[in-house]
């Protein structure tokens, strides 16, 4: 079985497991989540989402408002700084 074939075989349900436990670093369990589990788990999430077409604003890690550009290319907020 390949990764995509794995993913593929992940049921939202899985999916939500898989969030939560690299959100709160322990299973449902209550077992912690070890280093390596949440790399692979944060792998998974990613993969799922892809898959899955999720849109942007339920996808792992979307943050609304930091990425917005204003369209602008003039940099109001740009002061020169003269060294004397």
């Amino acid at each position: 079985m390949t990764l995509e074939q794995l993913i593929k075989s992940l049921t939202p349900e899985i999916y939500q497991n898989l969030r939560s436990a690299v959100e709160l670093g322990r299973w449902p369990d209550g077992r912690k989540l070890e280093a390596q589990q949440r790399e692979l788990c944060m792998e998974a999430i990613i993969h799922y989402e892809q898959i899955h077409d999720l849109p942007a604003e339920q996808r792992v890690g979307y943050m609304e408002d930091a990425c917005k550009s204003s369209g602008k290319d003039d940099h109001d907020d740009v002061q020169t700084l003269t060294l004397q």
